[in-house]
């Protein structure tokens, strides 16, 4: 990034479209730097595909409970959402309907199990392209790139979890180059600055920093999801960054206004056919022993 301030570089418009900073994940991921495409954020790849893919009036598909995003880009270009419950164990169901786009959380949030494997051929049945977004992937023991890699499907990634870049928050989007060249042409046409485009490709190669964080967040995950199931907590195997605890005597609100009150920040979510409960962050071991204690 100081190098990014050097001279008069910023007085310059950024590469649009991000090619020496594709280098870096394409180099990571073992993808065609043109099946890359560079966003400013979740929020920015996400619409970039509901503009291309989603007519007005036409179906626009997610599982549920997951990301409330995708619903509200699919009302903004006039499209009719459509969800599809989760079967048994957070898995996805046999039968969906077509639809423009699916969007596929995985893992997915709140629930965080790992879903994209053993379902994706009958998501891909569709009329429209399968999306779906690894946000929380790093973490996970499986992932869709080699699903992307065939054509299959497309992956979103983003820089913020894993590598702690949350002030930059590029998102990745991999999709077969023919494809990334007509999501160009729906894109805000400079979405991502100069000093962003710098910060991520030089995160993305200090790969060594990467493992170090991701090993440190599994092994606090682990930790985390024992201490609220000896509290009582009903936890599902976490396959990201955060944990699902519920609770089968008595519901969690109370529980999350009282750490609210003691400056302790979870989420509290209630969905219609899975109760309520909180989505607790994987935290620093100093964070977690905060939350026991106080």
């Amino acid at each position: 990034m100081r190098a990014a301030l050097t001279g008069d570089r910023l007085r310059k418009y950024p590469d649009p479209v991000g090619t020496t900073s594709a280098r870096s994940p394409a180099r990571v991921l073992d993808i065609d730097p043109d099946g890359i495409l560079i966003g400013n954020g979740s929020d920015d790849v996400l619409t970039i595909s509901t503009r291309a893919f989603v007519r007005p009036a036409a179906p626009c598909c997610r599982s549920t409970p997951s990301y409330l995003l995708y619903r509200t880009l699919a009302e903004i270009q006039g499209a009719r959402f459509v969800t599809v419950p989760f079967a048994d164990g957070w898995g996805l169901p046999d039968r969906v309907p077509p639809a423009n786009v699916f969007y596929l959380a995985n893992p997915n949030s709140p629930s965080a199990p790992p879903s994209v494997r053993p379902t994706s051929r009958r998501w891909r049945r569709g009329r429209g392209p399968l999306v779906v977004d690894e946000a929380y992937a790093d973490f996970a023991e499986d992932n869709a790139l080699g699903l992307a890699r065939a054509g299959k499907v497309i992956v979103t990634r983003t820089l913020s979890q894993v590598l702690r870049a949350g002030r930059h928050p590029l998102r990745l989007r991999v999709a077969p180059p023919a494809v990334v060249r007509e999501l160009v042409k729906v894109k805000d046409s400079y979405n991502c600055d100069a000093l962003s485009l710098a910060a991520a490709a030089a995160a993305l190669d200090d790969q060594e920093y990467l493992r170090d964080t991701r090993a440190k967040v599994l092994t606090t995950r682990a930790r985390l999801a024992r201490g609220l199931a000896a509290l009582g907590f009903r936890v599902t195997p976490s396959q990201s960054n955060f944990v699902w605890a519920k609770r089968d005597d008595r519901p969690v609100r109370p529980i999350f206004e009282e750490l609210k009150r003691r400056g302790i920040f979870v989420r509290y979510m209630n969905y219609e056919g899975h109760g309520d409960g909180l989505r607790v962050s994987v935290g620093t071991d100093a964070e977690i022993d905060r939350c026991w204690t106080r």
